[in-house]
């Protein structure tokens, strides 16, 4: 049986994914290349970003960058994959949050170049 909660999940079709880098080149290589794989219609960087984390075993602090990345749904796994190849972290944060509604001219922007 499908829950109601599955059912709107189904129907999400586009997602804003954040992910940090350690520095402004890397997250324009990421953010370029996977803007012309067309995984992403856009990306926006954010700089002095301060992240504090648990690794292995102690806290740290590191000065990041932001990169806010929308894009489609059923690309996401492709996207994924292909941040990860492009990181330099072990692990990489790479969270997708749906856009559960929002401006339909920019939503159909995005389904036309990613398309």
């Amino acid at each position: 049986m499908v829950t109601e909660y599955q059912e709107y999940e189904e129907e999400i079709k586009f997602f804003v994914i954040f992910c940090t880098t350690g520095s402004k080149e890397e997250g324009e290589k990421i953010a370029r290349q996977i803007v012309e794989d067309r995984l992403a219609a856009c990306v926006n960087i954010i700089q002095g970003v301060t992240s504090i984390f648990t690794w292995k075993g102690a806290v740290d602090q590191a000065e990041e960058c932001l990169l806010i990345i929308k894009t489609r749904s059923e690309l996401i796994p492709a996207l994924l994959a292909r941040i990860k190849a492009l990181h330099s972290y072990d692990v990489p944060e790479i969270i997708a949050l749906p856009i559960t509604d929002g401006n339909p001219a920019y939503l159909d922007w995005i389904n036309e170049v990613t398309g």
